[in-house]
């Protein structure tokens, strides 16, 4: 990897548009400045999911706006900025196409140097930022320096992943990942069965709370021997998660209930399902972390806004020894302070930046930290 002289502490303009959220952010080396976020998330609700060229033009829309609000709050100039980062993949093609067309833009308009980013990892990289006042990132770690043996939970709309981190900048590895939908992607598509709207994560972790879920057992995917194996002899999904038969489960169970003429008991549903798909993810990640030597693990992606995925992450986790690192909601879900921030990593680390040839990737892997 080109290396470059590296810069102590640098002030880095972070830019997300991955999805459905228009995010800039500032950092100066570990520190959070601001975090701006314009979502177009209540244009999509009548679709009942995001809906690519509506979220492309909404960033359109924000972005300037965005940033002279982001470099207002964060009382600085663009000429201050010593680095630009910008999220290159993955996510939809549209809408990282608009996030890096302004990157490179703004990178050739004031000769700044420029990174692609890798959105996934920047979830990872988000738990090395400190706000003034705030905790000190990842427990038992000196101050914006990953500490060893770390993992990352990665759990939104869009992906369900458990890595492993060596180095932030440069080795990260995918231990399992859904092979369907995503978890946030079946409480979407679960909601629309039980009639609760979009989006369905919120709705149904609030209604769940009223629920009883021990009243019906649904399915925990690729939890099966033949698909786990053994220690020894791992079978080829250890590690990995399925949704969409659970999905199916709930409109069967939902069917059933309407065939017999009986009310469909909407916050048991509510509550057995999310229990299905909080106990698969928090077992089998723990497992994942107990096995690969990793002590040390975050917990990041939209989906982290969940209590009981939350509630139970933290006690596997105690259980078993494992730190647990969860960022501030706001920092969570998709914005640009965690592009920032592992904008900042790369420059510090003196890695040499993208420049302005580089495309955006809606399938970018998560091994490829930049680009």
């Amino acid at each position: 990897m080109n290396r470059t002289q590296h810069i102590d502490q640098p002030l880095v303009l972070g830019i997300e548009s991955s999805c459905d959220e228009t995010g800039v952010g500032i950092v100066r080396g570990t520190r959070l400045l601001t975090n701006t976020v314009a979502s177009s998330m209540e244009e999509h609700v009548r679709f009942g999911g995001v809906i690519p060229e509506i979220a492309s033009r909404a960033h359109l829309d924000a972005f300037v706006p965005t940033l002279r609000e982001s470099l207002a709050e964060a009382g600085v100039t663009l000429a201050e900025i010593d680095a630009i980062a910008v999220t290159s993949g993955p996510g939809l093609a549209g809408a990282l196409m608009v996030g890096v067309c302004a990157a490179k833009a703004l990178a050739v308009a004031t000769g700044k140097p420029l990174y692609a980013i890798n959105h996934l990892v920047a979830h990872v990289g988000v738990g090395l930022l400190q706000s003034d006042g705030g905790p000190e990132p990842f427990p038992g770690s000196l101050p914006g320096t990953p500490p060893e043996n770390l993992g990352a939970l990665l759990v939104s709309g869009g992906h369900t992943e458990i890595l492993r981190i060596r180095s932030i900048t440069d080795d990260v590895e995918l231990l399992g990942s859904t092979i369907d939908d995503a978890a946030g992607e079946a409480y979407d598509k679960v909601a629309r069965l039980l009639g609760l709207g979009y989006p369905g994560g919120p709705a149904i972790d609030a209604l769940a709370r009223t629920g009883n879920a021990k009243a019906i057992r649904f399915p925990r995917g690729l939890s099966q021997p033949k698909y786990m194996g053994t220690a020894e002899e791992p079978g080829p999904h250890r590690y990995d998660w399925s949704f969409s038969g659970l999905k199916t489960a709930v409109a069967r169970c939902v069917e059933q209930f309407e065939a017999r003429g009986e009310a469909v008991p909407v916050a048991d549903i509510a509550a057995a399902f999310q229990e299905a798909v909080v106990d698969v993810i928090t077992a089998k990640a723990v497992l994942a972390c107990r096995e690969n030597g990793i002590t040390e693990l975050l917990l990041g992606g939209g989906v982290a806004a969940n209590s009981r995925l939350r509630q139970l992450t933290e006690q596997r986790c105690s259980a078993a020894g494992i730190r647990l690192t969860v960022p501030p909601l706001s920092l969570c879900t998709d914005n640009g302070a965690m592009v920032a921030a592992l904008g900042a990593q790369l420059v510090m680390a003196g890695i040499a930046p993208s420049g302005i040839g580089f495309a955006p990737d809606s399938s970018m892997p998560v091994t490829s930290v930049s680009a």
